[in-house]
């Protein structure tokens, strides 16, 4: 058994059982790979997939087993791969962190700046994504790190820290009729068409004190992104009211739009960072964590990983979090 057939397993299953593609985002030949996987359905004395003729049709039931085993065994061998890299040389390396563009526009340029003047060497790798996207992105090892707007406790793999709470605030050119409201009512959203974010994340538009599914249907969305600076760019051009994350409001950038504080509206929500339980945390990712969250101290990430899910959140239940 050879940990690149392993690998190959899990590049199959992960581009749903399309070989072709798998070999080719290993930079391999499809006959290569299809017969190392053969040779270790041979030597194991079970078959991983079901075929039909030379087509693959699912993942056996002892498929999944096999395939649980081999990313737990890869997992770890990234694992060592890390301790004697940090060893080899502590200043060098690749930090990968998906997270989502408000978090990339606007939260993240100190923490990556610091760290780059700290490790001017190392390889900064940032991918975009909804929360899904960026929690698929994290649970597979694809990155290092996922930097959140919610737990994502639909990867049980993640161990998801708290870094800080933030509110929304509404956005809208200064000719508009809500320009001058001194205190923003939900009626006022209910009264003209919201731009804000995706309906992929979860945090869209949390009322306080939401009764029923009704009081969200009043309001009316007419358009959406994941881009904090498109909704900016669509409120400018009429298109309806922005709701947007309180500290993607810049004032100088956005001198000829008005904000409009609407925290009393909508619940707080927090960001997270975080990466899989068995990932070796190299010094430069401790001290990534301590520069964008500093209450995250290196005991306190160390006793996150070690405590169980229910443990965690109590561990997390005594700090007081920043505002942004």
């Amino acid at each position: 058994m050879k940990l690149q057939q392993l690998l190959y397993v899990l590049e199959v299953v992960k581009h749903d059982l399309n070989v072709t593609a798998a070999a080719d985002h290993l930079y391999t030949s499809q006959p290569g790979m299809s017969k190392q996987i053969r040779l270790l359905e041979d030597e194991l004395g079970a078959d991983i997939f079901e075929r039909r003729g030379k087509q693959l049709l699912r993942v056996t039931p002892a498929g999944r087993l096999i395939v649980e085993k081999a990313e737990t065994v890869l997992r770890e061998v990234t694992a060592i791969k890390g301790i004697a890299d940090e060893y080899r040389n502590q200043a060098r390396g690749t930090l990968r962190v998906a997270t989502t563009h408000t978090q990339v526009r606007y939260a993240l340029p100190g923490a990556f700046a610091a760290l780059r003047s700290a490790y001017p060497e190392l390889d900064l790798q940032i991918r975009q994504g909804s929360t899904a996207q960026i929690g698929a992105m994290a649970s597979s090892g694809e990155v290092d790190f996922a930097i959140a707007p919610e737990a994502m406790d639909h990867f049980p793999e993640l161990v998801m820290m708290p870094c800080y709470s933030w509110n929304r605030c509404a956005v809208v050119p200064r000719a508009h009729e809500l320009a001058d409201c001194q205190r923003l009512a939900l009626e006022d959203l209910e009264a003209h068409p919201i731009i804000t974010y995706d309906a992929g994340f979860l945090e869209r538009l949390p009322l306080v004190d939401v009764v029923d599914d009704e009081d969200q249907d009043n309001i009316h969305v007419v358009m959406s992104a994941v881009d904090t600076d498109v909704i900016k760019r669509y409120v400018r051009l009429g298109f309806g009211v922005g709701i947007i994350a309180s500290m993607a409001f810049e004032p100088e950038q956005d001198a000829d739009l008005v904000a409009i504080d609407a925290a009393h509206l909508f619940q707080s929500s927090t960001v997270y960072i975080g990466c899989r339980r068995a990932t070796f945390l190299r010094q430069y990712m401790i001290d990534f964590v301590g520069l964008f969250a500093p209450h995250l101290t290196p005991e306190l990430v160390e006793e996150a990983f070690a405590a169980a899910p229910d443990d965690r959140v109590k561990l997390f239940e005594r700090i007081e979090l920043p505002q942004r």
